[in-house]
């Protein structure tokens, strides 16, 4: 889809472009994931038909930036078509183009659901994995970003030293490219019993840190407990979700305003990057969250 097709598609929708940003919109970003049924490599078994071509990510930058006035971008790795030099230079002109910046890669890529992941004790199979994930440091390092999203796969809270040591070495790795390595609270990691994350952190040191998702906790009291624990941890991005709205634009499945003041309260000064995951058009479900931040701010 063009940039053309995606205003025509966007107005057919229902909804209209923004005339103008609000000062805190700086702080705002968009993920890919928002979109993720647009793009061929992660659409829902049962997403409808795409009723035109399918998203291509270099396109992604001025389409958001045009719609909405946002200008921080989260893009998740299996969005990229390529991550040779030349496809990777092409992204970063896009861009730029948009006068747009990528704040954070969430690193899904078929490695992490190797085994257990960057948690297995087999240390053959964590270096493969941790070989993996740096390739995409140095992708993030060459757009500007801030971070890495690499999921730790299935944690032995029992024994935490495979995972630890897979975390330090691509935190060493990232370190002296000013890349952080972010843990989020979700596939079952984090969201019930988040302290669990928070003793990672410690033990993994410098340059590992947390993604803090508003949306995946089991209840508002673990949500609320959970945030207050990653959010000390979080030095570049957290995940905005939208899940479902009211009539007014207010989301309905927890209490979002509170979720930003307690980011507000540890100190956050990163990219609230959008997850809208609920049902209908997720153009206007975006729309939604932004709108929920601005209130929030």
């Amino acid at each position: 889809m063009n940039r053309r097709q995606f205003l025509l598609a966007s107005a057919a929708a229902g909804t209209t472009l923004m005339k103008g940003a609000s000062p805190a919109d700086a702080r705002i970003g968009i993920s890919t994931w928002s979109f993720h049924n647009y793009f061929t490599t992660t659409r829902d078994n049962n997403a409808s038909p795409l009723t035109g071509k399918p998203w291509n990510l270099l396109d992604y930058p001025e389409m958001i930036a045009d719609r909405y006035h946002i200008h921080e971008m989260e893009m998740v790795a299996p969005h990229f078509a390529s991550i040779e030099v030349s496809y990777i230079k092409e992204v970063k002109s896009r861009l730029e183009r948009a006068h747009s910046h990528l704040v954070n890669i969430p690193v899904d890529i078929p490695e992490l659901e190797m085994g257990a992941g960057l948690s297995d004790p087999d240390t053959r199979l964590t270096e493969k994995i941790i070989t993996a994930c740096k390739k995409w440091i140095d992708v993030a390092h060459d757009l500007g970003a801030k971070s890495v999203r690499c999921d730790p796969g299935k944690i032995n809270i029992a024994d935490l030293k495979p995972t630890v040591a897979s975390y330090k070495a691509l935190a060493a790795y990232g370190a002296p490219k000013g890349i952080f390595v972010i843990i989020e609270n979700h596939g079952g990691v984090g969201s019930e019993h988040p302290e669990e994350l928070v003793e990672l952190f410690k033990a993994v040191g410098k340059n590992c840190g947390a993604l803090p998702d508003f949306g995946n906790f089991p209840d508002e009291a673990t949500r609320q407990k959970g945030l207050k624990l990653l959010f000390p941890f979080a030095h570049a991005v957290c995940h905005a979700k939208g899940l479902k709205f009211d009539d007014m634009g207010i989301e309905t499945m927890f209490d979002f305003p509170q979720c930003v003041k307690t980011s507000k309260s540890a100190g956050f000064k990163g990219v609230y990057s959008i997850e809208f995951e609920g049902e209908g058009d997720p153009h206007t479900g975006v729309q939604h969250v932004i709108d929920e931040l601005r209130r929030s701010f």
